[in-house]
């Protein structure tokens, strides 16, 4: 059988040095959730939030069957959990681009950035009109949706779009909070790239969370995301795998 975890404190020394912010925020009890097999000695556990599944400790096939019926992106803690993912489920294998949590933002290089946005563009704060436009939209839902409710994200969450003849055609958000910190998402329509709009709102989005003592985490699923994020003053960690899971 499988358990949400009351007591994360029961499941964090089976995710001890695993740096992600949407792990904290599950933890934390901030968001996301905790599943386990053994509620009170947990060998196994998985940290689930958004579209995304961490799995730690012994594998647990049963743990694995237990997620929400749609595709989400399962992250294994090391080759045992990998083998199991790909021996159970379709599941098709990615890589993804962990970056540094200890950056250290030149604010003025942020700040011209902002300045920089192109004339015929509008950054706009998320705002009740915004989060609607978002929610509208099947490109920029994630900025706000992974709350559960507006009244969710207003509370945790904030974010900034950049708008062109009344649409959204770029943004960057919290996907997630956790205690001192938040997971930016991230998205620049394809007809907007390559004109210093993603720049902008990113920059005006982490220096929104510096004024408030929040981190910007930044975790990559492309080359061209890590490019935006060094770009921003961020560094490359390291690689490491995930599978889509249907």
């Amino acid at each position: 059988m499988i358990y949400e975890l009351t007591d994360t404190s029961k499941a964090e020394k089976l995710f001890e040095g695993w740096e992600q912010s949407d792990i904290y925020a599950c933890l934390q009890r901030v968001m996301g959730k905790v599943f386990v097999t053994d509620p009170e000695n947990p060998r196994s556990a998985t940290a689930v939030i958004g579209d995304f599944i961490y799995c730690a400790g012994e594998p647990d096939l049963e743990l694995l069957r237990g997620k929400p019926d749609r595709w989400m992106l399962v992250v294994p803690q090391n080759d045992e959990w990998a083998r199991l993912i790909e021996s159970s489920f379709p599941a098709y294998k990615r890589i993804r681009y962990a970056i540094r949590k200890d950056t250290r933002f030149d604010r003025e290089k942020l700040e011209a950035m902002v300045r920089a946005l192109p004339a015929g563009y509008e950054l706009r704060r998320i705002d009740e009109a915004i989060y609607e436009l978002c929610m509208a939209e099947e490109d920029f839902r994630d900025f706000v949706c992974v709350f559960g409710s507006k009244e969710k994200f207003f509370e945790l969450g904030r974010g900034f779009v950049v708008m062109k003849d009344g649409k959204i055609v770029a943004g960057a958000s919290s996907y997630s909070r956790y205690r001192g910190g938040v997971e930016l998402e991230v998205g620049t329509g394809k007809a907007e790239r390559h004109k210093g709009i993603g720049s902008a709102v990113c920059a005006a989005m982490i220096l929104s969370c510096l004024d408030d003592g929040l981190y910007p985490s930044w975790d990559a699923a492309n080359m061209m995301s890590v490019r935006l994020a060094e770009k921003l003053g961020y560094e490359f960690s390291h690689e490491y795998i995930c599978f889509t899971v249907e």
